[in-house]
């Protein structure tokens, strides 16, 4: 009978052609996407046969009540279009409670229990203090108004000469804000209310999300369990996809720790065929001397993804200019004066020139020396076997003699060396591979050009952040800006939109500025002194008075790219954030020192915030004595978890409402932004 069941049940979906492939077999994560929206025409299928409505449907009153979670448990159920062995399909992908992470319709939201302002100078014993976090998984049903566009308020624009009101916001001819902007609040819901004015605008996503080793340096929520780390990450990266450009790209940032899982996670949400590469950098040296009886850690992973298969996503001209060492060139060897050459054999090419073959005396080859880089660096060498299938080659190492001295002329007929005489050089029969073709000397530094791979040493980029931007005490957890203004090369244009929605302290922000691209910022926490907003005054920079005139000279970041990039200072960014209502409550939780100063929280948010619908305020009222019993970390989860999560934040479609109280600038600002004015 349950066979049959499911027999009919496949039968009556598949007349959804939204349910069905080009191989005509169900489509479940399509059936179930629906059934967690309750689609309407979904329903009405189900409703249309007596034995389904009987099973999927309960009566209340004289209503009809879906019950999704059952039909959603029918359709993953691994018996489910298993009428024989090759109709069974295996699938391999994440899998939580065992059913797929991306037939999950979850939302990991995310809050720190503390402050989590840093302190500049922290000690070792402060960094492995251990932070405490509320979680919080809310299943579809739950989700009411959650990713509703927010109201934005606390506008500012930052520029060169102090904060600034805002008047207007750019836009270029085709309607898309022009401004750089940084946004404090819930990155999640920062990223759906972006959708309206930058979806499918974005050339280049950075981000360096918590990597879930439960050591985090910028106290993030760094502790997760496996599964609620992964869907954190499956809800941001679904909605930054949305917002890239159709050659955009994405770099993810991580360790070893949860790589295997995300590259998976990846995978599912960009597809497998849009991977490009997962780049490896050398983030530290090993220190220490001796014998060790373990692998040591010098590694993280950068996963790099295209939106759509796009031949045109990353800047072809774009090579890895690294710095090399003296000791880089132990097998390199210096040519002095060749002094004396006589003809050896003279041969005939089949253009019709001839191709010389000269004997050299009175030379010297000697191992490479520090000055010889200055006054002959065009005198420097390897040298390398030929390879056996190359014939015209070793028909002229033939004429050769061992530990001798040979060059050979030839002018070529085609190619780009055409009608140039050409001079290769020969010893011991092997070939001269000369490092000023490979190489440059600048600045009394050896620069050597490679082509782009998906190793980057420290040579480099170097893994130094010191001091970069102002912020102390970090500098073994943020980037360097070297790391990502070669990303921004390699991948994004003058003027191109750039986001990082975990933004720390700041770093993309800071490159991006200095590169001449526009960029968005998102980070929830505040990092005091370390803060992205306090970083990027300093890379604007403030104009300093000088005599005869208001303003003179801008004084700026110097720290960092600033000199490659010949940074000046300039430029300007606006700082919103999102307007907080029930995360208002949130914040005072966290803040509470003890019970006292928690039911003071409790008292107002009896009469002010949104509870959850089934938390009953006179029977919590009664049992108050039992609640001041509990550990204090419970008694904050317990006031934390009785909030509503749809109200976090004041949405969009209530800016008029008079109880949220937004003024009139804010209501401007959000008009300009969101196109409604």
């Amino acid at each position: 009978m349950e066979k049959d069941f499911y027999s009919k049940l496949e039968k009556l979906l598949k007349k959804d052609s939204r349910f069905v492939d080009q191989e005509g077999d169900l489509l479940k994560s399509n059936v179930i996407d629906a059934a967690y929206k309750a689609d309407k025409n979904l329903v009405e299928l189900l409703l249309s046969e007596k034995e389904f409505k009987d099973k999927f449907f309960s009566k209340i009153k004289n209503a009809l009540v879906f019950n999704i979670n059952d039909f959603v448990g029918y359709i993953q159920d691994k018996n489910f279009l298993a009428d024989s062995y090759t109709k069974y399909r295996n699938k391999i992908g994440l899998n939580i409670d065992g059913k797929f992470l991306n037939e999950r319709k979850e939302v990991a939201l995310v809050w720190p229990f503390k402050d989590c302002v840093l302190e500049g100078g922290m000690t070792k014993e402060d960094e492995k203090r251990k932070e405490i976090f509320f979680n919080e998984i809310l299943a579809q049903d739950e989700i009411d108004k959650l990713f509703a566009p927010k109201v934005l308020t606390n506008w500012k624009r930052y520029t060169a000469k102090g904060e600034e009101k805002i008047k207007e916001l750019k836009r270029d001819k085709d309607g898309v804000i022009r401004e750089n902007l940084i946004i404090k609040g819930n990155n999640l819901l920062a990223l759906h209310s972006l959708k309206s004015q930058f979806q499918g605008k974005v050339k280049l996503i950075y981000i360096d999300p918590p990597y879930n080793t439960g050591n985090d340096g910028f106290k993030y929520n760094d502790n997760f369990n496996n599964s609620t780390w992964l869907t954190f990450m499956k809800n941001r990266l679904e909605s930054a996809r949305e917002l890239l450009r159709e050659d955009g790209v994405i770099f993810v940032q991580c360790d070893d720790n949860e790589q295997a899982y995300l590259k998976v996670l990846l995978d599912e949400i960009f597809q497998k065929e849009n991977f490009i590469s997962q780049i490896t950098w050398e983030r530290s040296a090993v220190a220490g001397l001796g014998l060790g009886g373990k692998v040591i850690n010098v590694s993280e992973y950068i996963l790099l993804y295209q939106k759509t298969n796009n031949e045109n996503v990353l800047n072809k001209k774009v090579t890895k200019k690294v710095v090399y060492n003296l000791e880089d060139f132990k097998n390199y060897r210096f040519l002095e004066d060749t002094g004396k050459k006589e003809l050896v054999k003279k041969y005939i090419s089949t253009s019709g020139n001839p191709i010389k073959i000269y004997k050299h005396s009175n030379f010297k080859l000697r191992k490479v020396e520090l000055g010889d880089f200055k006054k002959g660096f065009n005198r420097i060498f390897r040298t390398f076997l030929i390879q056996k299938e190359n014939k015209f080659q070793h028909s002229l190492i033939e004429e050769m003699e061992s530990k001798q001295l040979y060059s050979v002329e030839y002018t070529p007929n085609r190619g780009k060396n055409k009608d140039k005489l050409i001079t290769n050089f020969y010893y011991n029969k092997e070939l001269f591979s000369w490092l000023s073709d490979l190489a440059n000397f600048e600045n009394g530094k050896i620069i050597k050009y490679e082509k782009l791979n998906d190793f980057w040493d420290r040579k480099f980029i170097s893994n130094a952040a010191r001091g970069e931007g102002g912020i102390k005490g970090l500098d073994r957890m943020k980037k360097p800006e070297k790391l990502l203004s070669f990303i921004l090369e390699i991948a994004s244009n003058k003027r191109d939109i750039i986001l990082d929605y975990h933004l720390g302290s700041g770093t993309t922000c800071a490159v991006a500025h200095k590169m001449d691209r526009q960029y968005i910022g998102i980070e929830q926490l505040d990092y005091g002194k370390n803060d992205a907003v306090i970083r990027l005054q300093n890379v604007i920079g403030r104009k300093k008075k000088t005599k005869g005139q208001i303003f003179g000279d801008i004084e700026s970041d110097q720290t960092g790219i600033s000199k490659v990039f010949g940074w000046k200072g300039g430029g300007n960014f606006i700082y919103c954030e999102l307007m907080k209502y029930n995360e208002h409550f949130v914040d005072k939780i966290k803040k509470s020192k003890n019970v006292k100063e928690l039911l003071k929280v409790w008292e107002e948010m009896k009469i002010k915030s949104f509870l959850n619908y089934n938390i009953d305020i006179k029977k919590f009222d009664e049992t108050i004595n039992e609640f001041k019993k509990f550990p204090f970390v419970k008694q904050q989860r317990i006031l934390f978890d009785i909030l509503n999560k749809n109200q976090l934040y004041i949405n969009l479609s209530e800016i008029e409402d008079k109880d949220f109280k937004v003024d009139e600038g804010d209501k401007k600002n959000n008009k300009e932004f969101y196109g409604t004015g």
